[in-house]
């Protein structure tokens, strides 16, 4: 009988890898669509590093090996002159995170190859090299100009060689030790294999699960070092209760900045704080109020007692040095839920001065140049630039380099002349540009895509505004299908982004690509609750997921429904994380979509929370705890409308995933099958919640293929087989 039961389940589809002799499939030349096996032709470009004397750019390179089922890592340089770009790491190894040092001598890098200790390797530029190399003498952190030491945190060490000494748990492995104050003991050490839990925090996405301490609650506060270059010797500067944060050196050497505790407390009195307040229920005069965890420091780059900077409220980042050493500037946010700004402020003390003014967005990475200007890069809603403040804090920022596409990673060189960035835009993957400081003379260096590029049409976007509930402003962008031709109609399909606080942008996605490979439109919208506005637009949804950041997505939908050329018959949805709970809710209060896929589903809160890693979001988001507010999950959740749904769904789901857990996708298929909507659920081995970004190439492309296809079939009446090519 219970035979007879399990084989009358429906079923649930398993990914498997598919065997190797299906590697390295044969591509049509171009130009044509996009095919799935493209995106292992994919190359990514990242982390670019200027040599000081800017004849030189280093830069991680991502391929997919599609055979091995990996992606790889390398360290190539490329000359700002012009000239092919070089690999200046093994193949046998993966190798990221370039950096120069000072003096120009080494390109630093990261990587776990064997031989050596810890991950920081090096290869020798002022004499003949051979292999990379690691150079105890050469410390790693902040330098002044001159290059002559380094300053970096560490934790004051400790004697841990006799802990394990007798201790009957040891071999165990380590989720199924008892924690020290567990209650229960195994009856057999060595036959024990479970996972033994006692602490709050026992599982991390893309980790797993995370063991127990095995001793009492301890503190080990990070303290200020200091290494002369050419000294293995390091010197350690503090000895306090509390820890050192982000410290920066002087470019004249006098002086190290950093960030600590606003009253210089324990690290043991902040965090033990900081627990007993998480367990009280939410109240909104205390956990709304302004508060000031974290201020300034500096002190002399020998040592001595710190000097507060400046009383300054809300938390501070990003610290860079004035050139003549006698300002600093830093990213300070007054509070979570505000923007945050550029500051400045005297080394000998005073008012920070907000650089930025009432602008709507916000700064990221600061970059103090020996010339004098400081300049930074900014998201500016979907696409991004990097700017010029003007210290004097009268003016808006000056964009220097933007347009149509994002830009990240700005790095330049020791005159502050010379910049080097990656860019992206619809239709171009990765490549590596550099430009003048001022943003003039921009030039291409890398051709890395050139060949898939040649082969495929890539898909452009229309972008579009358009006005909301309560006259919000909403940025959105209509992707056309390939082969597009005027006077037909095609099917549409909206993606949903995940956060709720990212952001869709003016950057290659295979995503969007691979669905109008299929001939359908693509709509994308930053609703909000979106990043890339001002903390006034992404905090707008707190406490209102799913109210009127639906009627944005809705709104867009209307708009683009009305087109002649979208067939609003064939309308499609699809999102994950925030936008996989968004899908979900949207198939509870419409029947308009024909087809949806939900990734990495949240369907009912309550669950969410027991069972994910980051329960702080919804603690922030949702006014507290379930049982603070429970009225609030309960209606946010949309299993407690699943009745009403109608319209068939995909769900597509990670194994491993610890921030939206599998059991809300279980619900949500059991619930569908039990009433007769058509549903199907996908689930990935190896993967957690970054398989779309992150996992097995194999997995991903699956992943790819099998929304195509849902797609294809529901909107297009296009079979399995002929839909993912």
């Amino acid at each position: 009988m219970l035979a007879a039961v399990l084989l009358a389940l429906p079923s649930v589809v398993v990914a498997q890898q598919p065997p190797a002799s299906q590697a390295a499939t044969k591509l049509p030349k171009g130009p044509r669509a996009m095919m799935l096996a493209d995106w292992y032709r994919v190359v990514n470009v990242s982390s670019p590093s200027v040599s000081p004397d800017g004849k030189r750019v280093a830069m991680t390179v991502t391929k997919a090996v599609e055979a091995e089922n990996k992606r790889h890592n390398e360290i190539w340089v490329v000359n700002t002159a012009g000239g092919e770009p070089q690999r200046w790491t093994s193949p046998s190894t993966e190798s990221s995170n370039p950096r120069w040092s000072p003096d120009g001598k080494y390109l630093f890098f990261t990587s776990p190859r064997a031989g050596g200790q810890g991950s920081t390797w090096a290869i020798r530029l002022d004499q003949p090299s051979g292999e990379a190399i690691q150079i105890g003498t050469y410390p790693n952190g902040s330098m002044p100009l001159d290059g002559a030491f380094a300053v970096f945190t560490e934790p004051a060490r400790r004697d841990t060689a006799t802990r394990n000494a007798t201790n009957p748990f040891a071999r165990m492995q380590p989720m199924a030790k008892p924690t020290f104050d567990a209650i229960t003991r195994p009856a057999e050490p060595s036959r024990f294999d479970g996972r033994h839990v006692t602490d709050m925090s026992y599982k991390v996405n893309g980790v797993g699960f995370v063991p127990g301490r095995a001793e009492a609650r301890s503190w080990r506060p990070a303290q200020l070092w200091r290494q002369t270059v050419g000294d293995t010797a390091k010197q350690q500067l503090t000895t306090t209760l509390y820890s050192h944060r982000s410290p920066e050196v002087s470019p004249d050497g006098k002086w190290i900045a950093f960030i600590a505790d606003a009253r210089l407390r324990p690290d043991s009195v902040m965090d033990l704080e900081r627990d007993s307040l998480a367990k009280l229920p939410y109240n909104k005069a205390r956990d709304e109020a302004d508060r000031n965890d974290t201020d300034l420091y500096v002190m002399a780059s020998t040592g001595g007692t710190p000097r507060k900077v400046s009383e300054w409220m809300g938390a501070e980042s990003d610290i860079t040095w004035s050139p003549d050493s006698k300002q600093l500037a830093f990213v300070g946010r007054p509070s979570r839920i505000k923007s945050a700004r550029i500051y400045v402020v005297d080394l000998a003390g005073g008012t920070p001065r907000n650089l930025l003014g009432d602008w709507q967005f916000e700064p990221g990475s600061l970059n103090w140049l020996t010339t004098g200007n400081l300049q930074f890069a900014a998201d500016i809603g979907g696409r991004s630039a990097i700017l010029r403040a003007d210290l004097t804090g009268k003016s808006a920022p000056k964009e220097l380099v933007g347009g149509r596409r994002q830009l990240r990673g700005a790095s330049y060189d020791a005159a502050g002349k010379m910049m080097a960035y990656t860019s992206t835009s619809m239709t171009k993957p990765t490549e590596l540009f550099v430009a003048s400081a001022d943003g003039v003379g921009e030039r291409q260096l890398t051709h890395f895509n050139d060949d898939v590029n040649k082969d495929v049409v890539w898909s452009d976007a229309e972008r579009f505004t358009y006005k909301s509930v309560g006259n919000m402003e909403i940025e959105g962008w209509l992707m056309k299908p390939y082969g597009y031709t005027q006077g037909k109609k095609y099917p549409m399909v909206i993606y949903i982004h995940g956060g709720p606080h990212s952001a869709y942008g003016e950057g290659w996605f295979d995503e969007f690509q691979n669905l109008a490979a299929q001939g359908m439109f693509v709509l994308f919208t930053n609703p909000r609750g979106s990043s890339g506005y001002g903390a006034d637009f992404t905090y707008s949804t707190r406490g209102r997921w799913g109210m009127e950041d639906y009627e944005d997505l809705m709104k867009s939908v209307d708009i683009v429904a009305a087109r002649p050329d979208v067939d609003s018959t064939k309308m499609g949805a699809t999102g994950g994380s925030y936008g996989g709970f968004m899908t979900t809710w949207l198939a509870t209060k419409t029947d308009r979509f024909k087809a949806i896929e939900t990734d990495r589903t949240i369907t009912d809160w309550t669950y969410w929370y027991g069972s994910s890693d980051a329960q702080g979001l919804t603690e922030f988001e949702f006014y507290g705890k379930p049982w603070d507010n429970q009225a609030l999950y309960d209606t946010l959740s949309p299993i407690r409308y699943v009745q009403k749904v109608k319209t068939p769904m995909l769900l597509v789901q990670s194994e491993e995933d610890h921030r939206t857990p599998m059991g809300s996708a279980e619900i949500w298929f059991m619930s569908l099958k039990k009433q007769g909507v058509p549903v199907e659920m996908v689930r990935y081995p190896r993967s957690n919640h970054d398989l779309s970004r992150t996992g097995e190439p194999w997995l991903l492309v699956d992943r790819l293929g099998r929304i195509r296809q849902w797609f294809a079939f529901w909107l297009q009446g296009v079979k399995a087989g002929t839909a993912a090519n």
